[in-house]
């Protein structure tokens, strides 16, 4: 017994002395993996998704920002993106031109797409891939009042005859400002195909153009470095490749590398949502209608609350976008009529007028379809809708009120019957609901006599004597 105790004791303590140590080791092993994080072995993932914008540019200087404070060896920026904003582009591309850490653009998933600012941002990267069944190209600028006009697409003759490239076609711009636009791109992304030894004459045939490229052509006409299926796929064929970043060359070494998503942080989240076209169209009609409602309501404090903060709001998400003041004022001035149809109903001719240029401000007040970004349109449907039903609503009962018998004002007194207070001949006073009214009669009428209103005229009535 005395042994099996003593076995039993040891056993215990070795067990004791075990989790003393897991406890000593568990910390330091802490330690230890926390310090291989902070040595940056791991590479960054940036998703670009959507249309570019203030937000989203904000989003990857930060990420680059972060990237290199935190020594990560290489920054992959996976693209999805319609195009954006000619600001926010040019602020990502200076933000990957000062990036001491390599910047690899990456067109992925299968089916996405870098389009007009996608493509200046993919020539600035300082290596370029895209996954298959992507594309990039359609680089042409296009102004915020609207798309230009232009005559049509001839086949593009490629300076120094050069070969013709795939999918180019010069689009010859009409006026002088889409000229200045248009040559001003050019040279801009030349540059950078340049500075990245890249396809400079594809890249102005997209420019002037809007050539577009899939992955498998993108990669025989030099204007990507790889195809890569998946992001380990892209680390394991950039491994060994020679880059120059900050004035100094960079052998990368992807081996093993792990991978980390940088998450946007609350204010870009922020940013994201008030920048999204619905969403700021939303807080605008939400602020107009909650004024209004206040407005009606004198001390309601709710709609006049939610409103003035709703309005504000969507304005600065308008301020940061790039609208169409024509739109916006369209908008405003819809609403001013829809307005003033209910204070002086006009049959609805006020508010169907103004219903139509709310309907034709919200379509163009994103009308650069170019940059993604645009009200959704079941949205404007819906708003049109109930705006029809509610000045349709506001003319049923206008002329609901035209038919109604007056109920109020002298109209409604004749025909009414009083009582003559006393004898008379020509004036009397005649007692009419309860009140007494100086009268006048052509037929004499005795005290009590019954008789009716046949005008009222200077605050005499005008009777008769009323038959039985």
């Amino acid at each position: 017994m005395n042994e099996i105790r003593s076995k039993r004791g040891g056993l215990h303590r070795s067990v004791r002395w075990l989790a003393i140590a897991l406890l000593l080791v568990s910390p330091a092993a802490s330690r230890s993996a926390e310090g291989a994080a902070d040595t940056g072995r791991y590479a960054t993932l940036i998703e670009l998704n959507g249309p570019i914008g203030p937000a989203m540019s904000r989003y990857v200087e930060q990420s680059l920002e972060d990237a290199r404070n935190q020594s990560s060896p290489i920054v992959i920026l996976q693209m999805d993106t319609p195009g954006g904003l000619d600001t926010s582009m040019r602020d990502i591309i200076r933000a990957i031109l000062a990036s001491p850490v390599p910047v690899v653009a990456y067109v992925a998933p299968s089916g996405a797409r870098a389009a007009s600012a996608g493509t200046y941002i993919l020539y600035a990267s300082h290596l370029a891939a895209m996954a298959p069944a992507t594309n990039l190209g359609a680089a042409t600028p296009i102004s915020i009042g609207g798309e230009p006009s232009m005559p049509p697409a001839v086949p593009a003759v490629n300076p120094g005859g050069d070969k013709q490239q795939k999918g180019a076609q010069e689009i010859a711009p009409g006026t002088a400002e889409e000229r200045k636009a248009v040559n001003d791109a050019v040279a801009y992304i030349r540059s950078l195909a340049q500075l990245r030894s890249r396809n400079a004459v594809w890249a102005e045939s997209a420019v002037r153009g809007a050539a577009s490229l899939s992955s498998s052509d993108a990669l025989e006409e030099h204007v990507v470095d790889i195809v890569a299926k998946d992001v380990p796929d892209l680390l394991r064929q950039l491994n060994g490749r020679k880059v120059r970043a900050a004035d100094r060359d960079i052998v990368l070494d992807t081996q093993a590398l792990a991978v980390k998503s940088v998450v946007p942080g609350w204010r870009t989240r922020v940013l994201l949502i008030l920048t999204h076209p619905t969403i700021a169209y939303g807080l605008l009609l939400i602020g107009i209608y909650g004024l209004l409602l206040e407005g009606y309501n004198p001390g309601a404090v709710l709609p006049g609350v939610v409103g003035a903060l709703s309005l504000l709001l969507g304005l600065y998400g308008l301020q940061l976008l790039a609208v169409n003041y024509a739109g916006l004022a369209l908008m405003a001035l819809g609403v001013g009529l829809i307005v003033t149809e209910f204070f002086m109903p006009a049959f609805g001719s006020l508010g169907v007028g103004g219903l139509a240029a709310f309907v034709i401000g919200s379509i163009i007040l994103f009308d650069n379809h170019a940059s993604g970004l645009r009200v959704a349109l079941p949205l404007i449907v819906g708003i049109a809708v109930a705006g029809g039903l509610v000045i349709a609503a506001i003319g049923w009962l206008a002329l609901r009120a035209r038919r109604r018998p007056l109920s109020v004002g002298v109209e409604t007194m004749i025909g009414a019957s009083v009582e003559a207070v006393n004898d008379c001949q020509d004036r009397c006073v005649v007692r009419y609901g309860g009140e007494l009214w100086n009268a006048r009669t052509s037929i004499p009428l005795r005290a009590g006599q019954r008789a009716r209103i046949v005008k009222v005229a200077q605050m005499t009535l005008w009777v008769e004597p009323q038959q039985d």
